[in-house]
C-alpha cells in the first residue's frame, strides 16, 4: 500500500527591524509537499516533481536540480540511505513568493529536510534537524524559525577545531550541482553537520499585532543585499541595535501593545540603512509611519529579511494601511501587492 504525507512550512521574515540575524518570524504563508511512496518495486522509477503556486514556471522539476529533493537526498546520504524510494512522487504546491525576503528558499530547505526524515523513517530531532537545516542554510533566523515556528531568537554556538572544520565545507559539496550523466555512486558520501550547531529560543506574540506584507513585484537576492553591508560597525551602532532588540523582543509580547515603544524599539542601523540604495521602496514606505492618523496602531515598519518586502506590523486597519503604501509607492512608479499576515506555527508533518 502506498505511503503519502505532507509537508508544510510556513513563510518567514527575519530581522524585524535590530535583529540582524538573531530573530526569526514565522508567517502564515506556506509551501506544501503532498507525497506520494509507491509500494516497494524491483525496478528503480525516479521520482516525480510536479508544482504549483509561486514559481511555478522556475522551479526546476528534476530531483537531482530541485533544491528541496537535493536537500532530502543530502539527509538521506547522511544516513546510509543511498536514493529517493522507487516512484516517489510530490507535488508542491507554494504561496510564498521568490525573492522578496519572505524566506522562500530557507522554506524549501526545511521542507527538504523534513522530506528526507520522513522517507528515511529516520526520526531526528528537532535539533538534529535544525542542524541539517543550518549545514545547506548557514543562517540561523530563517531556518529555525520556519521549522520552530512563532517569533525566535537564534544563534549558532562556536564550534571545536574539527566542527568548525566540518561546518565550513563549502555549500557545493554540501549540495552538489549533479551532472546530467551522473550515477547512482555520485555525490554518495556528504560532509554530515556537526551536532548541535544552532540554539534558539521562542519569545510570546502580542495577539492583536499582524503583519502586513508589502510586496513589490520585483525580486532582490539575499546575497546582493550582504554584499552592501560594510565588515565593521561603530560602537556607538552596535549598542543602538542592541539596546533596542533587548526592548523589542518584551515590547511584542505586551498586550495591549505600546505603539511609541514598539516603533523606537524597531528602528536599525547594521543593515537597512546600506540597503536602501538596492531598496528604494523602503525610503518610501517608512513614510507611512509617520501618517498622523495611523500612530496609534500602526507599530512599526522593517525590511522584511533582506527585502524588498516591507513588513508593517499593526493592530487594526490593515487595509488602509497597505493601501496609502501602495498609493505612495504608486508615485515612484513602483506596483505593489500586499498580502495580512498572521504569526504562523511551525512545520508539521501529517500522515494522510
Amino acid at each position: 500500500m502506498a505511503q503519502q504525507f505532507t509537508v508544510k512550512v510556513p513563510a518567514t521574515s527575519a530581522n524585524i527591524g535590530p535583529g540582524f540575524d538573531v530573530v526569526g518570524l514565522s508567517l502564515s504563508l506556506h509551501l506544501t509537499l503532498t507525497v506520494t511512496v509507491p509500494p516497494a518495486s524491483e525496478t528503480q522509477l525516479p521520482p516525480i516533481i510536479t508544482y504549483s503556486g509561486e514559481g511555478a514556471y522556475d522551479v526546476p522539476l528534476d530531483a537531482y536540480k530541485n533544491l528541496t529533493t537535493r536537500v532530502a537526498l543530502y539527509v538521506l546520504r547522511c544516513n546510509g540511505i543511498r536514493s529517493f524510494p522507487s516512484g516517489l512522487r510530490i507535488h508542491a504546491h507554494n504561496e510564498i513568493p521568490f525573492g522578496r525576503g519572505l524566506g522562500s528558499s530557507g522554506a524549501a530547505v526545511v521542507a527538504g529536510v523534513l522530506l528526507g526524515n520522513e522517507l528515511g523513517q529516520l526520526e531526528l530531532t528537532a535539533e538534529r534537524l535544525l542542524d541539517f537545516a543550518l549545514m545547506v542554510e548557514r543562517h540561523p533566523d530563517n531556518v529555525t524559525a520556519a521549522l520552530i515556528g512563532g517569533f525566535v531568537g537564534s544563534y549558532l554556538r562556536e564550534l571545536d577545531e574539527a566542527d568548525t572544520a566540518a561546518a565550513s565545507v563549502p555549500l557545493s559539496e554540501v549540495l552538489p550541482e549533479y551532472p546530467s550523466d551522473a550515477g547512482e555512486d555520485w555525490g554518495l558520501n556528504p560532509p554530515p553537520p556537526p551536532s548541535g550547531i544552532g540554539h534558539y529560543v521562542r519569545f510570546g506574540w502580542s495577539e492583536p499585532i499582524k503583519a502586513i506584507a508589502i510586496i513589490p513585484r520585483f525580486e532582490l537576492s539575499t546575497a546582493k543585499a550582504r554584499e552592501v553591508l560594510p565588515q565593521h560597525y561603530s560602537r556607538k551602532d552596535l549598542v543602538f541595535n542592541l539596546q533596542r532588540l533587548a526592548v523589542l523582543t518584551t515590547a511584542l509580547t505586551q498586550n495591549p501593545p505600546d505603539p511609541d515603544l514598539i516603533y523606537e524599539a524597531m528602528k536599525d542601523r547594521i543593515h537597512q540603512p546600506y540597503r536602501k540604495t538596492l531598496v528604494n521602496t523602503w525610503i518610501t514606505g517608512s513614510h507611512i509611519i509617520h501618517h498622523p492618523c495611523n500612530s496609534s496602531w500602526l507599530l512599526g515598519i522593517c525590511l522584511s529579511g533582506a527585502g524588498p518586502t516591507i513588513l508593517a506590523l499593526a493592530t487594526k486597519n490593515f487595509e488602509k494601511i497597505a493601501e496609502d503604501a501602495r498609493r505612495i509607492f504608486k508615485t515612484r512608479d513602483i506596483e505593489v501587492d500586499w498580502k495580512l499576515l498572521t504569526v504562523a506555527g511551525g512545520s508539521e508533518v501529517k500522515q494522510s
